[in-house]
């Protein structure tokens, strides 16, 4: 028996309950950090929303600015330059027999060794050229014996439809849950926050082979290649958005169920309903409406129905209206459509009948009573294409290679470098941290308490970094009035942050955001941080701690699953939390110079540990008056952290720290030496000072 699964929306209808509730529900509000975050999300999807199409006014605005943002898309998907269109070399594997259509069960490469399979209805008689359909799929599992048939098997009544109707219909396999299994959960489930760093989405994929799909159908004898159409729902439906936005040989289309705006997905928690394939890397930072606009003016029905619980009705009817104001500059309202049915988030026969009378208006000119039923005629395993499958197969690791990684030269001299180095910080600027604010807010530095204990001071502060996130510092000086000349800035992750209470006066913790409840005693002193403190207490150094957004005292509630929702959340706004971090960095140097924190007059050195140093790194690229940089046990490269959008395209860790050791010190320590040797060999080649790099 063959297991036939809509699983997403089980899962995802879970997940999207949870996900919600961890962040927006009244039982969220545990931690301080809850609302701020809240707050913030709130803030910053309204801004990207109001600025979507805030500089189209007229159709000449909008057709100036399109094919840019056709660019941008394509960027945003790991499409920047399209792939090669290699050959396709297409198989057909075996045939089906209806009495009114045939079926070939077919394949084919859209770049060699990324397999489509795939099942061709044509309808049987023809006498000439006939309107296509590609038809994408939904997430439906369909395996017999442990043996995967694909999800177009799930979906084979569209294909019969269209063919007893007179279309000639490809319907495909996505790479997940396709005859050659691939990956659309990277960052969902599976940890793997690089796909960022890299500017990795799988929607990339999946656009890229319904393109091809087109491609093939051109080929056909069958096909009037000037009247594409497609279509699909969930999953099928974001491919039909994206695929229709890209290229305009498809003359219509009816996404289903594959598209709402960032305040449902972001603010109403969607995202905890949708793996990775839902969405481009959003660099440029766009509402879906942008997305949406694209298709116009050519015919586009948005279909959905009115209980689907990851695309709420009200977002869907948000981004009609949007997309609307662009189709009347057009002078195409008549093109556009708005479809609502009653219904939960299921493939259901309302939703099937409109879809084909909109294909039979827009591309034969014609609007026959739907007396016919979609209907299933063959056993899933009948329409399985593969009987073995191909050993040069790459489906399975697309997610390594769809967008390749920079393998930079060490620079030749120094003209070299100094032409890769501001494209670097350009590519930095506009690719990964497109995400901060376009302009510095006051600081509004407040004192909080001031105490002393032996020779050391403690004095907290907390400043806006951004909005509504205010973050604490926390100051240690000495008493004494000989005060060196050294000040540090010193970056902490969650492990550092309970180092460091664990190493002050046990009355002082309250003051560094610990809860009266935390387990603080589990964990030991730290003998870097006593021998900094101790170093104030000699008053050698002036000691600033910094715990960015999400760390420590502004940290936030929810369980593992429910705290990777709100990852997901930053990339969706075309950031992420570790970008931001790097932001609040930038930030907290400028508040530690200013005149009543510790102010301008003293040598500042910046450090980091692990992931926060490699923050600290990038945000010394971005400030000025940082004398040093000292990273601790820093990550070696992006793979492994931290992700910013798109920085693995460009550049890595390495190549970072050789920016920053063109102008000041940087110290790595507890790292591998190896780990750096590009950064090393820049140092020598170009003939800075030894001192440059320190370990």
């Amino acid at each position: 028996m063959a297991s036939l699964l809509p699983w997403r929306f089980f899962l995802c209808g879970w997940l999207w309950s949870a996900g919600a509730a961890a962040l927006m529900g009244a039982a969220a509000a545990e931690l301080p950090g809850d609302r701020m975050l809240a707050t913030y999300f709130a803030d910053e999807t309204r801004r990207v929303n109001t600025q979507t199409f805030a500089t189209i006014k007229t159709l000449a605005d909008w057709t100036r600015e399109r094919e840019s943002y056709r660019e941008q898309l394509k960027e945003m998907l790991g499409l920047s330059p399209l792939p090669p269109r290699t050959d396709l070399k297409p198989t057909i594997t075996g045939r089906l027999e209806h009495a009114e259509f045939f079926v070939e069960k077919l394949h084919f490469q859209s770049m060699p060794g990324l397999y489509v399979t795939g099942n061709l209805y044509v309808p049987k008689n023809l006498t000439g050229k006939v309107p296509a359909i590609l038809y994408v799929c939904g997430h439906a599992r369909v395996v017999e014996n442990g043996v995967s048939l694909g999800n177009k098997t799930a979906y084979q009544h569209h294909g019969a439809w269209f063919a007893r109707n007179g279309f000639v219909c490809l319907t495909i396999d996505t790479i997940q849950l396709g005859e050659i299994p691939g990956l659309h959960h990277g960052t969902h489930n599976q940890g793997m926050w690089w796909w960022n760093a890299r500017g990795y989405t799988p929607v990339g994929v999946e656009a890229w082979n319904s393109m091809r799909a087109l491609d093939y159908l051109e080929t056909r004898p069958e096909v009037d290649a000037t009247k594409f159409g497609m279509t699909g729902r969930s999953g099928g439906g974001s491919y039909s958005w994206y695929t229709a936005a890209l290229d305009e040989r498809v003359k219509a289309v009816v996404p289903v169920a594959g598209i709402t705006d960032l305040r449902n997905h972001v603010i109403d928690g969607c995202v905890a309903g949708h793996c990775d394939c839902m969405y481009m890397v959003n660099t440029a930072r766009w509402d879906f409406a942008k997305l949406a606009a694209l298709i116009a003016p050519r015919p586009l029905l948005i279909a959905n129905s009115d209980k689907d619980r990851i695309f709420p009705l009200d977002g869907v009817v948000r981004v009609h209206t949007d997309v609307a104001k662009i189709y009347q500059l057009h002078q195409a309202a008549d093109k556009l459509g708005l479809l609502i049915t009653e219904g939960p988030h299921q493939d259901t026969q309302d939703l099937q009948v409109p879809a084909f009378r909109w294909f039979n208006r827009f591309l034969k000119g014609q609007q026959p009573l739907i007396a016919m039923a979609a209907e299933k005629f063959f056993k899933p395993s009948e329409l399985k294409v593969f009987s073995e499958l191909p050993k040069d197969e790459r489906t399975t690791r697309m997610h390594e290679f769809f967008v390749p990684a920079a393998s930079p030269a060490v620079p030749a001299d120094q003209g070299a470098w100094v032409k890769q180095r501001d494209a670097w910080r350009t590519a930095l600027q506009e690719k990964s941290f497109a995400g901060w604010p376009a302009a510095s807010e006051p600081l509004n530095a407040q004192r909080g308490v001031r105490e002393s204990a032996g020779k050391l001071t403690l004095t907290t502060w907390e400043f806006t970094t951004q909005g509504a996130v205010r973050l604490p510092l926390v100051v240690f000086s000495s008493t004494d009035t000989r005060v060196g000349k050294l000040a540090r800035l010193h970056v902490l992750d969650e492990q550092g942050w309970a180092e460091l209470a664990a190493s002050v006066p046990p009355q002082w913790r309250v003051h560094l955001g610990v809860r009266a409840d935390a387990p603080v005693s589990r964990v030991p002193a730290s003998p870097q941080h006593q021998a900094l403190l101790a170093q104030v207490e000699r008053g050698e150094l002036t000691l600033a701690y910094l715990t960015p957004r999400g760390i420590g005292p502004t940290n936030w509630s929810g369980d593992a699953r429910a705290r990777t929702q709100v990852l997901r959340r930053f990339m969706l706004l075309g950031q992420t939390l570790e970008g931001m971090r790097v932001w609040d960095i930038r930030r907290a140097i400028d508040t530690v110079r200013e005149p009543e924190v510790i102010g301008p007059g003293l040598a500042l050195q910046l450090a980091g540990e692990r992931i926060q140093g490699v923050n600290a790194l990038y945000a010394s690229l971005f400030a000025e008056g940082v004398a040093a940089v000292e990273l601790m046990a820093p990550p070696a490269s992006h793979h492994t952290g931290p992700d910013y959008l798109n920085v693995l395209r460009f550049l890595d860790v390495p190549q970072a720290v050789a920016l920053a050791a063109e102008q000041r010190p940087v110290k790595i320590t507890r790292g591998n030496p190896d780990d750096w040797s590009w950064a090393k060999s820049t140092v020598s080649r170009l003939g800075w000072p030894a001192d440059r790099l320190q370990w």
